[in-house]
């Protein structure tokens, strides 16, 4: 028995190859953050992680991934998939859900290097993660959000079919920001136009879903 599957885990598109973080993968992530993942003066992120101090800020994501990776079970994962072009990492795409055997509902996030930014990566990873979801882990919805002045991230969710599902308040930098709920169905997402190809998925079902594959 694999006790830790996910090291299988592949999911890759034309362009991209997104694995679930491993310790060697932290690494090139930490590296990445450290050479900025946003203009200082703007923060696109409900968790401020980035105003870490430098000499912290590569240490806190390591510590950041091992904590998720070591807390996945069926009621409440995250899988934070590292996403490489030409086999370097450029950013991560997450997956997450709680209590989904049940509601079977998704939720996402993403961040890019900075200088990877304005290139289509971040559709193609989200569209990516999103396929996963509807064709092998059988989500019926798919859930993220972004604040109202991140306009990549919504560009990327309206390329996908998302649509405008609520508002919150939020205290970003210690000031009110609004965020905006956006939500994706099977019927609703525009699907890409490639194939995507999923390796290793299987043993992954169980601690993903909560049942067993098929036979």
């Amino acid at each position: 028995m694999d006790h830790w599957p996910f090291r299988n885990l592949v999911l890759n598109t034309p362009r991209l190859e997104l694995r679930p973080d491993d310790d060697e993968g932290l690494a090139e992530l930490a590296d990445l953050a450290l050479d900025g993942v946003h203009p200082p003066d703007r923060m696109p992120f409900g968790v401020e992680w980035t105003d870490a101090p430098r000499e912290r800020l590569g240490l806190n994501t390591v510590q950041h991934f091992w904590d998720v990776r070591s807390r996945l079970s069926p009621q409440r994962w995250t899988v934070n998939f590292i996403v490489r072009l030409d086999g370097r990492a450029v950013g991560v795409q997450s997956l997450g859900a709680d209590d989904f055997p049940v509601l079977r509902e998704v939720t996402s996030g993403s961040w890019i290097g900075l200088r990877h930014q304005g290139d289509g990566i971040g559709t193609e990873m989200r569209a990516a993660v999103l396929v996963f979801a509807f064709d092998h882990l059988g989500a019926v919805a798919a859930r993220s959000s972004a604040f109202d002045d991140n306009l990549a991230s919504h560009g990327v969710s309206r390329k996908l079919g998302y649509r405008p599902d609520g508002t919150f308040t939020q205290v970003r930098r210690g000031e009110p920001a609004r965020q905006t709920r956006l939500l994706v169905t099977p019927g609703t997402f525009r699907r890409p136009d490639w194939a995507l190809r999923v390796t290793g998925v299987t043993p992954c079902l169980p601690l993903l879903t909560g049942r067993e594959p098929a036979e």
